[in-house]
């Protein structure tokens, strides 16, 4: 009987603390609605469970080696292209590689560090919250930008929010070292992240591919080095 329990509970993933009170709020609203009438109190169950879905924060397996980029989000690689990094960056004027993932509100909204390194830079910028998907949501959106220092070069990642996005949440602050695989921060309801890549820099991704945060490698700054090692977070 206690293996059988155990073996549940491992494939439940945990909850964020974040999603608590979120999830507390639909669980309160539900029992309302059931209260008033009986079919609304299933829609608001079926709510909670979305909700508690959504703030779920599964281990990951990541590949450790300097030079790896993995994916900071669940999500589908919407864009690869070359275009000028937003100025908060401080990477340059010259078009730079970018990879976009969109997570919708199916996806876990958990963020990673793609690299290990030190992060020298996070900027806040106000903005609108049209579709994520639209390549001007990359200005014209709220966004959170950060930069991290590696012995391969500097890496732009940014938090896109969303259509129904209205919160952008940050775990890290500046001059802290993190490890690639890291949670870094996450975005409520649907959003985007931005990877700026080094000039010159291939993707080893194709758009629509599915990503998979802490996992799926983007680049690759030394691809004839084979010693990669695993670590699960």
């Amino acid at each position: 009987m206690m293996s059988i329990t155990h073996s549940i509970r491992a494939q439940i993933p945990p909850i964020h603390p974040q999603g608590y009170p979120f999830i507390g709020g639909f669980a309160v609203a539900s029992l309302l609605l059931f209260w008033l009438w009986t079919p609304l109190g299933w829609i608001g169950a079926a709510l909670t469970i979305w909700c508690a879905l959504f703030f779920r924060d599964p281990i990951r397996v990541t590949p450790v080696r300097e030079g790896i980029v993995v994916a900071p989000a669940d999500g589908r690689i919407s864009m690869l292209t070359q275009v000028m990094p937003p100025a908060e960056l401080g990477l340059g004027d010259r078009p730079l590689p970018r990879i976009s993932i969109f997570m919708s509100v199916f996806n876990c909204h958990i963020n990673r560090s793609p690299v290990s390194g030190r992060i020298d830079r996070i900027a806040y910028r106000p903005g609108t919250f049209i579709n994520a998907e639209l390549d001007k949501a990359s200005e014209d959106n709220e966004r959170n930008s950060l930069v991290i220092s590696t012995p391969d070069g500097r890496i732009g990642v940014i938090q896109i929010a969303g259509l129904v996005a209205r919160r952008i949440v940050s775990f890290v602050r500046e001059g802290q070292s993190i490890g690639a695989g890291e949670r870094f921060g996450l975005i409520r309801f649907g959003s985007r992240l931005d990877v700026y890549l080094p000039e010159g820099t291939p993707a080893l991704v194709a758009e629509g591919q599915t990503a998979v945060a802490g996992e799926t490698i983007l680049a690759d700054f030394r691809p004839g080095d084979g010693s990669r090692t695993y670590h699960a977070d």
